[in-house]
């Protein structure tokens, strides 16, 4: 079930909260519900047209139909799978940080049931991307997540989180997004499937570089010794 403690905005409280949140968010990016404001009251648009791949999509179909939820209850088995599978690699990327795929905030502001589960399953799979592409979860990480997540969904969000983040960036970490991680994450994010359509939960016991194959996915490379943080 998705929470139903949504908030219905007119245009000018929709525009503050956009507002309010985009400034919260650049003055503390760890603040995850700031972002997730930020994304739902400038992101209708965009998760309109992912609704609308994804129901084109069979696979995005059964998605919609099920509307499966990434949270410990569903996701605990894939620590038992054999460790060259898509679900053991999300376990250890998940465990190695002591991350739960229970802390994402509820969606608030989005009008109808579809849409809020549309925005979950975007926030819920975040780890997954982060799993596939093999991104750290640091500022630059998360920064080269946002340009695939970008070119995926055109969230307006996604652009400014990456303005946000480059901007606490040190010079070593500027350059070294700039010249390494952003470049590939442009491709990356052109080259691979349409990856809100794909059904993840049911290739969690696959091998993990055969998804990746099939999901067209490039992870990161390693830097180049003389642009390393």
């Amino acid at each position: 079930m998705i929470e139903r403690a949504r908030v219905r905005l007119n245009g000018w409280q929709q525009a503050a909260v956009a507002v309010g949140s985009a400034v919260g968010a650049l003055l503390d990016p760890r603040r995850a519900d700031l972002i997730a404001a930020l994304g739902e009251t400038t992101g209708k648009p965009a998760f309109e047209r992912v609704l609308e791949r994804m129901k084109r999509s069979p696979e995005g179909r059964a998605i919609l139909l099920d509307r499966p939820r990434v949270i410990s209850a569903n996701v605990g088995h894939a620590w038992d799978l054999p460790a060259n599978t898509f679900g053991a690699a999300y376990a250890n990327f998940m465990g190695s940080r002591n991350f739960s795929p229970d802390d994402r905030p509820p969606v608030r502001f989005m009008e109808t049931d579809e849409l809020g589960y549309v925005t979950t399953r975007a926030r819920e799979v975040h780890d997954f991307w982060h799993t596939l592409f093999g991104l750290p979860t640091n500022l630059i990480g998360e920064s080269a997540l946002k340009v695939i997540e970008f070119e995926q969904m055109m969230l307006p969000m996604c652009a400014l989180s990456v303005v946000g983040g480059t901007a606490r960036f040190s010079e070593r970490q500027r350059k070294l997004f700039y010249r390494h991680y952003f470049p590939w994450a442009v491709r990356a994010g052109m080259r691979c499937t349409d990856l809100m359509c794909v059904y993840y939960e049911r290739h969690f016991d696959e091998d993990l570089e055969d998804v990746r194959r099939k999901w067209g996915i490039v992870p990161a490379p390693p830097p180049q010794s003389n642009i390393s943080a």
